[in-house]
């Protein structure tokens, strides 16, 4: 069962407009689907640890001036991933592989930290 904290994460985002309706059904959906599992797809299960959120924090490069700060629940975070592995492009590539493979080993903390020249943001992706 979606607990009412992971579907007003999903609701926010949409609100933020981070996902559109669909992508948050999706989520929903497969949220519903996989209410038995509770555990990542993405990890082995002799993984160290089970890590809880996906932080991700993005700031204006120039004026430090924060623009994202998000938490979700690492239940989201599986389909998530697939959702957002269409639109990945070549430059964001290597932080998506860092991402699931932090999540696979079971690695906490900062697991991204990236500049992006053209858009003159600051990203950071932390595993808490």
């Amino acid at each position: 069962m979606v607990t009412s904290e992971e579907r007003m994460k999903i609701l926010k985002m949409v609100e933020e407009g981070k996902i559109g309706v669909e992508d948050a059904a999706k989520l929903l959906a497969t949220l519903e689907g996989n209410a038995t599992r509770h555990k990542s797809t993405l990890r082995p299960p002799n993984a160290p640890r089970d890590p809880r959120t996906l932080r991700v924090l993005v700031n204006d490069a120039r004026g430090g001036k924060r623009r994202v700060n998000v938490s979700l629940p690492m239940a989201l975070v599986d389909a998530g991933l697939n959702i957002a592995s269409n639109y990945i492009d070549r430059d964001t590539e290597e932080q998506a592989a860092a991402i699931i493979e932090a999540i696979r080993t079971g690695t906490t903390g900062k697991v991204v930290d990236y500049f992006d020249e053209v858009d003159g943001e600051h990203v950071q992706v932390f595993i808490e």
